[in-house]
C-alpha cells in the first residue's frame, strides 16, 4: 500500500471499513438513510480521549446525519429533533445535561493517502515541559518539531477515539507559521495512524481557513462532511 503516491483498490476497501467501523463505533451507528437520525451511546456519557466528557457528537454527509447522545436522553433530543435545527442547537446542550455547554460545528476531513511531504518532526512523550499545555493532554506520543536550540515550533496531538479511527490536532506558535510545518506533520502523523490501522480524521472550524489550508496540503480534501458536538464555552 502506497500511502504517499496512492493506495491500491483493494487497500482503499479496506480504510474505507475502518472509517465505516470508526463512525459506527464513535457515533453508535452509521450510516444513516435521509435526515436526521438520534442514537444512543454508551460513549456520550464516558470520559473521552482527553478525560472529558463529549454528551453530543453528530457527523453529516449527503442529507443525513448521525446525532449520537447518551442513551438516557435519546428520546428528549429526539422531540427537539423534529423542530428546526437552530431550536436543537440552542436546547441540546439542556437536554444532554449540560446546560451552560455550547454546539460547535466543524468540517470533518479524512484521509486515505496523505500527501507525499517529507518528514519533519520527532516523536516524544506527552509530559516533556518544554511542550504547550494542550499536547499534555494525549495519553500517548506527540509529534514535534523544535528549533535549532530544542524550542519547540510546532506539533500534533493523536486523539485515539477508538480501533478504527484517530483524529488529528495540529499547532504552530505564531513565529513558525508560513513555514509548512504543519502540514508535513498533519501528512507524517497520518501516515503513522494508516500503519497502526486506523484511518486518520481532521476536524476544524469552517472559518479557520489556515487549518483548511493544512488539511488539503496534508491529503485531507474537504468532501463535504461536517461535524458537530457539545462542548464547553
Amino acid at each position: 500500500m502506497d500511502h504517499g503516491g496512492g493506495i491500491r483498490r483493494e487497500g482503499r476497501a479496506v480504510l474505507d471499513r475502518r472509517l465505516y467501523l470508526h463512525l459506527a463505533t464513535w457515533l453508535g451507528q452509521w450510516p444513516a438513510g435521509p435526515g436526521l437520525h438520534v442514537v444512543g451511546s454508551w460513549r456520550r456519557a464516558r470520559p473521552a480521549w482527553d478525560g472529558r466528557l463529549r454528551p453530543a457528537v453528530a457527523v453529516r454527509v449527503d442529507g443525513s446525519a448521525v446525532l449520537s447522545v447518551p442513551p438516557r436522553r435519546v428520546e428528549a433530543v429526539r422531540a427537539l429533533a423534529e423542530g428546526p435545527r437552530s431550536a436543537l442547537y440552542e436546547a441540546l446542550p439542556a437536554a444532554v445535561g449540560q446546560p451552560g455547554w455550547v454546539v460547535h460545528d466543524d468540517v470533518f476531513r479524512w484521509c486515505l493517502a496523505p500527501a507525499a511531504l517529507p518528514d519533519i518532526g520527532g516523536w516524544t512523550t506527552p509530559t516533556d515541559p518544554a511542550l504547550p499545555p494542550w499536547l499534555h493532554l494525549f495519553d500517548s506520543e506527540v509529534l514535534v518539531v523544535r528549533d535549532a536550540d530544542g524550542g519547540y515550533l510546532a506539533g500534533v496531538g493523536i486523539k485515539r477515539h477508538d480501533a478504527y479511527g484517530h483524529e488529528l490536532a495540529v499547532g504552530t506558535v505564531p513565529a513558525a507559521r508560513g513555514r509548512g510545518l504543519a502540514r508535513r506533520l498533519v501528512a507524517q502523523a497520518a501516515r503513522r495512524v494508516l500503519d497502526e490501522g486506523a484511518v486518520p480524521t481532521y476536524r476544524h472550524d469552517p472559518a479557520n481557513a489556515g487549518s483548511a489550508r493544512v488539511a488539503e496540503a496534508a491529503g485531507f480534501p474537504d468532501r463535504g462532511w461536517s461535524s458537530c458536538g457539545v462542548y464547553p464555552p
